[in-house]
């Protein structure tokens, strides 16, 4: 029977490989790419450095609906409380006269009455707990005014969590002015402490405002001021994505219009940024802001895909008025359009020009040469929609006509808002279609011809958030099979992203997601590796026809690509069965192949699940392999494997 079934095999595949040289087709260099929403505690207490909490007093009650998030400590001083002796007495007060900058209008007034042997001051508990790392460095900094007494000294310390002091530092409070203070720690450790906090000291009878009290470790990824974790921010890099999508998601329409992200409030020093809530029901320091997510995408070759409310707010609101969608009034739209192309200007335009200065004082003369924006996400298809969308896009195109546009195709795979946002983006003239589906595994399986009948006239694909909702590695399968899909029809689909991208353990608001992380690790899932193999394995042509397989075997899947920059030729194959099975490879119309090529497999139980209780995780394995013109691939069952190789010319 194996001998029949082999000599079949062979009669098919001959018969489709004559065409192989018909049927290649150009895609996108830049088709694997991510997604990066501050959804699960992704940002402050994540990607973004600073380990202290509520660093500018701006936490507010009203950042938590109680309806949907019970955490009722949610207030001004979230994070901070009073140090003090027996025989010491000091009191805080948040207070709004004369701050460092209008939009951050709360600072803590400290007031020392009497002062003990060792102090009396505030602690900052971090993001539940602050990780000192042994050989590392902090860099503290913070704004304070002597309101009364002068020369008012002040202990910096990290302290464990019983209290034991780990390093510390003096500075002395001179001005009665606000002024930034700054100071170093390199505290000596043989291990990292965990839990650890922050704590000011003051050591004289005073009363002292004090505002953005900051550390960071001062090995950021690459090393940037205001810079993002370093850890965190090597794993998103070792993705090598092509690009990254930013801010949201629903993050960036909003949870309601008064909410709807403006790019212009997380730019410039962090003291002057307006913070806010986001529509996950918590704080957002816009640390990590418009100029951070540019400079990211710049430090990891990839280009930036920012995503730009389309007038109107996520149809899902639900806080105060409960309305649902709401709209920019007509009325406001010329400014709201004109902030859109002010930040084109930021990215692109010369340093003479408004916008491109303000860049440039940020640290970036150069432009970030933005080449795409997405106009709205996952909306409401409706006639007050259309309307804002089409003029967004009108100015756009009138003023900035290089600016590829991404429209939207709201929530899922189809259905009536799929349509009308389809039909809405091809009267539009867009470059690009946004669509977004979670499905089960079996979905994916079942649809791995999805872009098959796409138009090829049409506007492109942009699969912005897509998953198989839950980490196990028969979910990672099921996506990269459809993964060959979108590489079979990379002339159609541009961009692919996973989502979403980051979650916080303890904080997690949305399962599944792609890099879980606490504040000591971070532990990728399975289906980050298989997101990884087929970034890192990315082509810029696509061959169909080269790898022959059963036409019964409906849950397998394969794909050929090559780059046109290495030569190298990728052949990826997808098994989730529990079979065995042989796939046979034609590789005839290639020249000067290497017989020596790599083969990358990722295998295991399909219920198996890498999370930080695991002992076994589940990884690619990377071999060596002997190739030949043609040659027959034995599929272990529930893997994905990539064989990458080598050609002698471009």
């Amino acid at each position: 029977m194996d001998k029949i079934r082999y000599l079949f095999l062979s009669l098919f595949f001959i018969s489709i490989s004559i065409s192989a040289q018909n049927s290649s087709k150009k895609i996108s260099d830049k088709l694997m790419g991510i997604f990066f929403e501050d959804l699960n505690y992704a940002a402050d207490g994540g990607l973004y450095a600073e380990l202290v909490q509520n660093r500018s007093f701006e936490y507010s009650p009203t950042d938590v609906d109680l309806k949907t998030n019970q955490n009722n400590n949610w207030h001004f001083f979230t994070a901070w409380s009073i140090v003090r002796e027996p025989s010491s007495i000091g009191t805080l007060s948040l207070e709004s006269s004369q701050p460092i900058h209008p939009n951050n209008p709360h600072y803590l007034m400290f007031t020392t009455s009497t002062v003990g042997n060792k102090g009396v001051g505030i602690r900052n508990s971090g993001f539940n707990g602050i990780t000192i790392k042994k050989n590392e460095k902090y860099n503290f900094s913070i704004f304070m005014k002597a309101v009364f007494g002068e020369n008012v000294p002040v202990i910096i310390q990290l302290v464990d969590k019983d209290n034991k002091v780990l390093v510390e530092s003096k500075l002395v409070i001179d001005s009665a002015d606000w002024k930034k203070y700054s100071v170093s720690f390199s505290p000596n450790l043989d291990a990292d402490i965990e839990n650890a906090s922050l704590v000011l000291l003051f050591q004289k009878k005073s009363k002292v405002a004090l505002d953005m009290v900051s550390l960071f470790p001062e090995n950021t990824f690459k090393n940037r001021p205001n810079g993002l974790r370093n850890d965190l921010a090597q794993t998103i890099a070792a993705l090598k994505p092509g690009f990254v999508r930013f801010p949201g998601g629903c993050l960036a329409h909003g949870d309601g219009v008064d909410n709807i992200y403006s790019w212009k409030r997380t730019i410039g020093p962090v003291e002057g940024r307006l913070e806010d809530r986001n529509i996950w029901n918590y704080h957002q320091s816009f640390g990590l802001g418009y100029f951070e997510y540019l400079q990211f995408c710049e430090d990891i070759g990839a280009i930036p895909l920012p995503v730009m409310a389309a007038g109107v707010s996520c149809q899902n609101s639900s806080r105060s008025k409960g309305t649902g969608q709401e709209c920019v009034p007509m009325e406001n739209m010329d400014q709201y359009i004109q902030d859109i192309l002010d930040f084109v200007e930021y990215c692109n335009g010369g340093v003479s020009t408004t916008w491109g200065k303000k860049r440039a004082e940020a640290g970036h003369p150069k432009p970030f040469n933005l080449e795409y924006i997405g106009i709205g996400n996952e909306d409401k298809i409706t006639p007050e929609f259309n309307i804002r969308f089409k003029m967004i896009c009108e100015k756009i195109k009138e003023t900035y006509p290089n600016i590829k546009l991404v429209g939207t195709s709201g929530p899922s795979s189809e259905g009536e808002d799929f349509d009308l946002g389809w039909e809405t983006a091809k009267k539009a003239q867009v470059a690009v279609v946004d669509e977004h589906f979670y499905k089960k595994p079996i979905w994916f399986l079942e649809n791995l011809n999805r872009y098959d009948s796409y138009s090829r006239t049409a506007p492109k694909v942009y699969l912005g958030e897509y998953a198989s909702q839950g980490n196990k590695l028969f979910n990672a399968l099921a996506e990269a099979a459809f993964m060959t899909g979108l590489e079979r029809n990379g002339d159609v689909v541009e961009f692919a992203s996973y989502a979403p991208l980051l979650a916080k353990i303890g904080f997690t608001q949305w399962n599944p997601d792609m890099i879980y992380f606490d504040n000591n690790n971070v532990y990728p899932t399975i289906n980050y590796y298989v997101q990884q193999l087929f970034s890192v394995n990315r082509g810029t042509v696509y061959f169909g026809d080269i790898i022959g397989q059963d036409k019964n075997s409906k849950e397998l899947a394969s794909s050929c690509v090559q780059d046109s920059k290495t030569g190298d030729i990728i052949l990826k194959f997808v098994n989730p069965t529990d079979k065995v099975t042989t796939m046979m490879v034609d590789l005839k119309i290639f020249k000067k192949i290497v017989s020596n090529a790599t083969l990358t497999v990722l295998s295991g139980d399909k219920d198996a699940v890498n999370s930080p209780k695991e002992n076994n995780l589940t990884l690619p394995v990377k071999s060596d392999f002997k190739v030949t013109k043609s040659f027959d691939y034995k599929l272990p069952a529930y893997s994905v494997s990539v064989i990458r190789i080598k050609t002698r010319n471009k």
